[in-house]
């Protein structure tokens, strides 16, 4: 076997590869993105729940001064029914305006914080269904990914262990040309050369369309490692077009060998 026909069956076997592949990381970036998303609802949810206590406890504590200047209220109501004097009256009736007044700002804030803590709520009610909604996603989504994963992964395996043979009998440096040569062009790393008119030795590149010398045909059909003048890409001459070649010099021979006779 030719240096160009191991790395051209080399090449069909890493596009398989690269093939199953990219269909299990479609999947796994999906279920990565999924992923991400919820983790994001989650992390929105807790920072919303401990907003949602903190408002709570600030409610409980409103509450709870609201109550003891409330208490504070009724006894200087008291004291002022025994108030003795008018300036003694006219003292506790102060105090308890100053009470009142503090009274109304706690319950004010503590009407504020319940407001704001039904808006939470609603917000973390909403956050819940959507983490709901996503996790179902998500764990659809890695079933999807595990089912791919495990119905590739025999053939990939076996693909996986044909390319390390095939790769071992090609000399380091080719294989190495040809590895960088993948990395940048992918699967047009390798074109087949097409004939135009076999008779006036006109042939052109696949991935280019761009003229080939007869000269550099010739090397390739002698199983030499040739690269496209034009865009780089390594040539190769698919089997039929080699049989047709090989069909015509015979008919060339036996027709210059009958005339001779």
């Amino acid at each position: 076997m030719t240096a160009t026909k191991q790395l051209l069956e080399l090449f069909r076997v890493d596009k398989q590869l690269r093939g199953l592949r990219s269909r299990l990381e479609g999947a796994e970036r999906f279920y990565s993105q999924q992923a991400a998303q919820l983790a994001e609802l989650e992390k929105q949810h807790a920072a919303l729940t401990i907003q949602h206590r903190q408002i709570k406890a600030s409610i409980s504590n409103e509450d709870g001064e609201a109550a003891r200047l409330d208490a504070r209220i009724n006894t200087l109501r008291e004291q002022m029914n025994s108030a003795k004097t008018s300036k003694e009256y006219n003292a506790f009736q102060t105090e308890l305006n100053n009470y009142k007044a503090e009274k109304s700002a706690a319950e004010e804030r503590e009407m504020d914080g319940m407001t704001r803590s039904e808006d939470l709520e609603k917000q973390l009610a909403d956050l819940a269904a959507k983490k709901t909604e996503r996790t179902g996603i998500v764990a659809k989504a890695k079933a999807d990914r595990d089912q791919k994963e495990a119905d590739i992964k025999d053939r990939v395996n076996e693909l996986a262990a044909q390319r390390q043979q095939l790769a071992t009998g090609i000399p380091a440096h080719e294989l190495r040309a040809f590895e960088e040569l993948v990395k940048l062009r992918g699967d047009e790393a390798l074109a087949p050369v097409e004939v135009l008119d076999r008779r006036s030795h006109e042939y052109s590149c696949s991935a280019c369309m761009m003229a080939v010398p007869v000269e550099v045909a010739s090397s390739i059909m002698q199983g030499r490692m040739v690269n496209c003048p034009s865009c780089r890409c390594m040539l190769y001459i698919e089997e039929t077009t080699l049989e047709a070649a090989s069909a015509s010099n015979a008919r060339k021979k036996a027709k210059q060998a009958a005339t001779k006779g």
